[in-house]
Parts: C-alpha cells; structure tokens; sequence
C-alpha cells in the first residue's frame, strides 16, 4: 500500500513539475533597450533627413511594430527611469527631477515584479536610482545581475577606471582598464546574460549610455565618419574644447556623434542575431526607445542631425520634442510585422503591460495601464483620457495631452504662471500657441493638472513655493 502511494505521489510530483515547466517556459522573454538622449529625429524610421542610418533599429519595426506616439516618463534621465521601472508619472513619483537620491523602501519596481513570478533580471548600463549601499541599489530592486554606472555624473565618462556589478545578490566595485570604451564591456555582459538564461524566462533591462555626451568613441567607430587626413566627412565641425563642463574636449564632434549613433545601432544588430542564433526569436519580445529627447551637450549639435524631426524641443522640454521617443517593438509570432501605430502612450505604462505579458500580479495604485494589445496596433480596452508630466529643475514645468490637445504650464517663483495650447492634429511643430483663442480648452486642461499631482514626498521637488 505504501508502495502504491509512493508510486502515486512520484507521478504527481513528476506531472506537476512538467506543468510548472512547461508555464515557465510560456513566459516570453523581454529584452527592454535604452538609449541615453537618442531624439525622434535621429532614426532613419522616424525621419528620412537623418544623416546615420540605422538599419538594424529600424528593422526592429520593420518586423515588428512602430509606434509614433510614444512618449518617456519626463525629460531628463533620472525621473525618465523612475517612471519606467515604477509605473507612476511625474504627478505621483518620488523621484521628479535628476537627482542622486535613491529610490526608498517601500518603491517598488517592474524587476521585482518579474523576479518574484520566476524570471531572471538582469540590467547592464546606466542605472540612476540609487547607489550601491542604498535603499535604491540594484540588487534590491529587483535585478540578480547588474553591470554599468550607478550614477548619472559617472556615466558622462565612457572610460572610467572602475564599474559596479552585482553577482549573487552582492553589489561590488569592479576595477577595469580605462582605455576600453565602457559600452563595449557592457555589451558583452549582456551578452553573457542571454547565453547564460537562454532556457529560463528572462528579462533584460539595457539602458545604454549611447549616445549621452561625452562625444568620445573608440577610434575604430570614430574612423568611418573620417577622412584620411582626419578631417570630417560630415563637413567643417566646430570643435567642442575641453572646459566646458565634465566632458572632454572633441575635435570633430558632428562624426563623433554619428559614430555614437551607428555603434548603437551596431549593438541592437548584436542581440538580435544572438536571440535568433539561440532559438529565442519565438518567444522573446525586443522593445527599443530612449529615455527621452536630444541633448546639445559635449559638443552635440541637434540642429545638424535634426534630432527632433519636426517636433520643437529637445531634453529638458516638455514640447514634443523633449518627450515624444520612438519605440519599436519586434516578437516573431506574437507581433504582427510592418505595424505603425498612432497610440498614445507612455512609460509608466511598461510596468503594467509587462506583468501582463508575463501573466504575473502587479502593484495597484498604479498611473499606468495595459497596453498589451496596443502590440498589435489594437486599441486598448482600457487606455488613457490624458497624459500628464513635470519637469523640475529651476522652475516649474507641466504638460497635459488629452487628444489632439496639449496644454503646457511655465511657473517660476513670485511670477504669474504662463499657458501655451496646442492643436497637435494640426501643428505637431508646436508653432501655433491657441491658448488666447481657446480659454474654455486651457480651463479644462488646467482642472487635470491639478488633479493629475500630488504634494512632492521628496522636498527637493516640492513646487509649493512656486505657487504663491
């Protein structure tokens, strides 16, 4: 009899473990890169007067999906991420402006989410929530590997003589020779990861430090934009010189940049031929986008290389062009090749529509949705009435997009604050301010500005004293 029963539970055992196999094998894979202040304009799917190409992105949404209407959590780095990796936008987050405090306790995070229902998470690049030995480290947020910059200051070096990594739930200072270019190391470490958790669901964090000033690549990248004489093949450049702020100086900033651009792209051609060398195409979802729009720092000329395209902005607008962000996303067999997509929406909406791809729980008090069907060009069931961001950094900016309108607001201390209005159906550029012709619309739109926030926990992101 005991004999019988032993028998009995083996067999179960055995047909239990095959199912939680089998649904953790289901799980797709997700591989989430981001380029550090890359503009809609710089890629040669989003604008066809960008002077670098970028094949391998743009065959992302070639076989996959490309959505025009896309837009990150803010307009700089930190409160971009936060949003990201929190799902609450600029009104809710704690993390509102670039900043070396760190995420606390209690802000959770989409890798914990993925960690905790079985994934593997990894993260290699520029992190920006919080150093090692804080409440925001890595390996306490969610991610069993790490390797890259904690910090936003140090990653404005691409030849740095240390990183961070984190292996087996420890965070270490790793020393390293500071004449390799940073991102190569990186790479191959993420590399390393995919070969590594090929057979187990993984998620992939790679938020890149390309093409972030300092405009400084390996000579073997910076060649091909050269001509023999050194000289620039992108025409006479403005050298940028040493000086100015944290950067190195650059003699030919114009093909630094290109070159920059192109290596990323490079770089996106590397893991999506190792996904399909492996046998991942089939399961695994590629999303590409930037953490927000172009930057002119270090000698970066977004003029030259129409970095926005036709939006009017850059990083540290809240215009179009320092938000909206392409995002392209390839899955064999899960989404439909040649897609463009018209739908609004945002970071915060990655946590949410992730956890759904991964059929796992996710946090409620959320800002973002679902936008799981959106994949396919499918309007969600469930989507947006508006968009809401802010920026802080020396005053108050904030911007509401309901539909074709979007609202801006400008307020410094002890002055009036000031409205813009914007048809965007008509003037993406942003040209044509209609606040004067449309008080009813801005009323409106000022009414979910207001409720849209709550009071900064974070007192250096308090705006109260703007108010008054």
């Amino acid at each position: 009899m005991n004999q019988q029963f032993r028998k009995i539970f083996l067999l179960g055992t055995a047909i239990l473990c095959s199912i939680l196999a089998q649904a953790q094998q289901s799980k797709p894979n997700i591989i989430f890169i981001l380029a550090d202040d890359l503009g809609y304009g710089n890629l040669a799917s989003y604008n066809s007067k960008s002077p670098v190409a970028t094949p391998n992105i743009d065959q992302l949404g070639k076989e996959g999906i490309r959505f025009t209407d896309f837009y990150s959590g803010t307009t700089v780095c930190a409160p971009s991420r936060c949003a990201l990796l929190t799902g609450k936008h600029m009104g809710h987050a704690y993390i509102r402006g670039n900043t070396r405090l760190p995420l606390r306790a209690k802000d959770s995070t989409l890798a914990q989410l993925l960690q905790q229902s079985g994934y593997r998470t990894g993260m290699f690049g520029k992190w920006g929530l919080g150093e090692a030995g804080t409440t925001g480290s890595p390996e306490i947020k969610g991610f069993d590997e790490f390797f890259g910059y904690l910090n936003q200051r140090h990653a404005h070096n691409y030849y740095t003589d240390h990183l961070f990594q984190v292996k087996n739930g420890k965070m270490r200072r790793v020393k390293r020779d500071s004449t390799v270019y940073t991102q190569d190391e990186i790479l191959d470490h993420a590399m390393g990861f995919i070969r590594e958790n090929r057979n187990k669901p993984f998620f992939l964090y790679l938020p890149f430090t390309l093409p972030h000033a300092e405009l400084a690549p390996p000579a073997k990248d910076l060649q091909p934009f050269l001509n023999a004489d050194g000289s620039s093949k992108l025409g006479p450049e403005t050298p940028y010189p040493q000086g100015g702020g944290s950067y190195r100086s650059q003699p030919t900033p114009h093909a630094a940049f290109a070159a920059m651009v192109s290596k990323l792209d490079r770089n996106v051609g590397e893991i999506m031929a190792l996904v399909k060398q492996l046998g991942l195409d089939d399961n695994t979802y590629i999303f590409f986008t930037s953490d927000n729009g172009p930057h002119k720092e270090g000698g970066g000329d977004p003029v030259y290389f129409d970095s926005n395209g036709q939006l009017k902005g850059l990083k540290r607008d809240l215009y179009e062009g320092g938000i909206r962000v392409p995002l392209l996303v390839r899955a064999p067999g899960k989404v439909s090749a040649g897609q463009v997509s018209n739908i609004q929406w945002a970071f915060w909406d990655i946590l949410p529509t992730f956890t759904d791809l991964a059929q796992t729980r996710t946090f409620p008090g959320l800002d973002g949705l679902s936008y799981r069907s959106a994949l396919n060009g499918k309007e969600p069931t469930k989507k947006h009435d508006y968009l809401y961001w802010q920026f802080n950094e020396g005053y108050i900016q904030e911007a509401v997009l309901r539909g074709k309108w979007k609202l801006l607001r400008f307020k410094r201390q002890d002055t009036p604050a000031r409205f813009e209005l914007y048809d965007l159906s008509e003037d993406i550029g942003e040209t044509h301010d209609l606040a004067a012709s449309h008080p009813d619309i801005v009323k409106e739109l000022t009414g979910i500005m207001l409720k849209s926030k709550s009071p900064a926990e974070n007192p250096e992101f308090d705006w109260s004293a703007t108010e008054k």
